[in-house]
């Protein structure tokens, strides 16, 4: 993802004179044609991420179309101030872009992981969040992103499904359960794959978002409603329940039961491992998630 990432900012900056890179140390290789190409559009701050959004938000307001990339907890935590400030309160707008996510490179520890990056956007408004779950949509999605003034958070991760899926505004039913079904499960970006092998042979219906922010309140209500059961399973790929409060939102005509799976908020994981380890201890694996379906929708 990252790679596709690099390349639709790269193409697109021979056509769009707006676009400028701000790089903190990271991904400066996949840059060096652009910034030789185009220079003083390609800068590179080093290791000074709150100079990084500073520098995004004076871009912005002088009529660039900055795109800011880093790893997501240099990205989004560690400079939250000036997210919130020289971005959002200034009412500039610019393309983050994450890497990382919740603990992609986990053998570098604690430092490189976040999984509350979402969750920590959400407090501010006006943002859109793309999760993309496969390179071909990561492209789609940024180069949907790069026009316009808004503000977008690209989340990109190393692992991601097999094939892409549906990328784009709004929830898509990707297998559709019967009209006496359990219930919705909804799937964001990378957990499209686990959820389908986690849920086959269940009577319910499946639906993927690679946007979860703005979220698709309209079509949940009209999946839930075309569902045999108002019960929702939520498996998203950062901190558990980051997207509760949109279904709760969404479903606030209905009575309905919601269960959100995603990284634990009980535990603080100290022997860093792999990914595949991570999965497994927050339930996030296919095992896991489907343990957490049949128990949830008593199947």
């Amino acid at each position: 993802m990252r790679d596709a990432f690099a390349r639709a900012v790269d193409e697109a900056m021979d056509t769009d004179p707006r676009i400028a890179v701000v790089l903190a140390d990271i991904s400066t290789d996949r840059f060096a044609g652009a910034a030789a190409r185009h220079p003083g559009r390609v800068v590179n701050v080093g290791i000074r991420e709150q100079l990084q959004i500073g520098v995004a938000g004076g871009l912005a307001l002088t009529g660039a179309r900055p795109v800011v990339h880093t790893f997501s907890s240099f990205l989004v935590e560690r400079p939250f101030e000036q997210v919130k400030l020289d971005l959002g309160h200034q009412g500039a707008g610019a393309v983050l872009a994450g890497i990382g996510a919740s603990y992609d490179y986990a053998g570098a520890g604690r430092t490189h992981m976040a999984p509350g990056d979402v969750a920590l956007l959400d407090t501010l408004p006006g943002w859109t969040v793309h999760v993309p779950g496969h390179a071909e949509e990561a492209d789609r999605l940024v180069r949907a992103s790069l026009p316009g003034d808004d503000r977008v958070y690209v989340r990109l991760s190393e692992y991601g499904n097999a094939a892409p899926g549906p990328a784009g505004s709004g929830l898509v039913p990707v297998r559709t359960g019967s009209p006496r079904s359990a219930g919705v499960v909804v799937a964001v970006g990378p957990m499209l794959d686990r959820v389908l092998a986690a849920t086959e042979g269940l009577d319910v219906t499946v639906a993927y978002t690679a946007t979860p922010r703005p979220f698709d309140r309209a079509g949940l209500n009209r999946l839930v409603a075309a569902a045999g059961g108002a019960d929702v399973l939520l498996v998203e790929p950062y901190l558990a329940g980051t997207s509760a409060h949109e279904v709760a939102a969404a479903l606030e005509d209905r009575r309905h039961r919601q269960r959100a799976l995603g990284v634990s908020r009980e535990a603080e994981l100290r022997k860093y491992g792999s990914p595949a380890d991570h999965d497994r201890a927050h339930g996030l694996d296919v095992e896991g998630i489907a343990r957490s379906a049949r128990d949830f929708f008593l199947l």
